[in-house]
């Protein structure tokens, strides 16, 4: 719950102001809006990687200011637009966060992000050695991380859903896979193609660092405010083409 939190980076520029929702557990929220919006600052606050100016955020009735800043990231899986693979094996990459876990979980894990396949046929399948020159598409990358989400299993859930530069075949599977990962969490989805979350229980909609918007698909759109016009000026773009290829 975020509760009447006020947020900036400099004095100067008030960000966030007076900001309060609430989200129950298993509940998806989607963070939209244009490219450098601000997207990112509401998770930024979530993680403590800073704190509110004023207000509070509460996590199951519990202020996470007043918690451990390890503590609270513990709660959390991440899966980013800039996947992150560190020098290691596979089987370490994606084991990684997470103490004694078994070979089998790990591989089933694997199984549930559509990515066991391709890394068997690797040259040392899960053994092999992760490196700049090593031969993975961004898309394998990004189901990597995927798996290391799965295998960590925690209750909240971090997601950027970019799929970006990644073929057709590849980003069908990402999506089933997050679709996957979601179930049973609570999520926080930062929506590029908003044809993606409009089944979410809220929609945060930022502009200029500001929140504009908050509500379910439905409701904004008929609303005819910002969102709706984001939504309507995106869903045009998609639609043209195949409107193209109809005349």
């Amino acid at each position: 719950e975020f509760k009447d939190v006020d947020f900036s980076y400099t004095e100067e520029k008030p960000l966030i102001e007076h900001l309060s929702f609430s989200v129950r557990a298993g509940e998806k929220v989607a963070i939209v809006g244009p490219t450098g919006a601000g997207k990112t600052t509401i998770v930024n606050l979530l993680m403590r990687f800073y704190d509110p100016r004023s207000g509070k955020i509460e996590i199951d009735g519990f202020d996470i200011s007043e918690m451990n800043r390890e503590n609270v990231r513990e709660q959390f899986s991440m899966v980013l637009q800039d996947t992150w693979l560190f020098e290691g094996t596979v089987y370490e990459n994606i084991a990684y966060g997470r103490e004694g876990v078994t070979k089998e979980e790990v591989e089933a894990a694997c199984r549930a992000s559509y990515c066991d396949r391709f890394i068997r046929l690797l040259p040392k399948g899960y053994d092999t050695v992760i490196t700049d020159s090593t031969s993975l598409s961004g898309g394998q990358k990004q189901l990597l991380t995927i798996a290391r989400a799965f295998l960590s299993d925690k209750p909240l859930l971090i997601l950027d859903e970019a799929t970006s530069d990644v073929d057709t075949r590849t980003e069908i599977l990402i999506q089933k896979a997050m679709d996957k990962l979601m179930k049973g969490k609570t999520c926080f989805v930062i929506a590029h193609r908003l044809s993606t979350i409009v089944n979410a229980d809220m929609i945060i909609a930022v502009d200029n660092g500001k929140i504009v918007d908050i509500g379910t698909h439905k409701e904004l759109l008929e609303e005819g405010g910002f969102y709706a016009k984001l939504y309507n000026s995106q869903y045009s773009r998609i639609s043209q083409p195949s409107l193209a290829a109809e005349n």
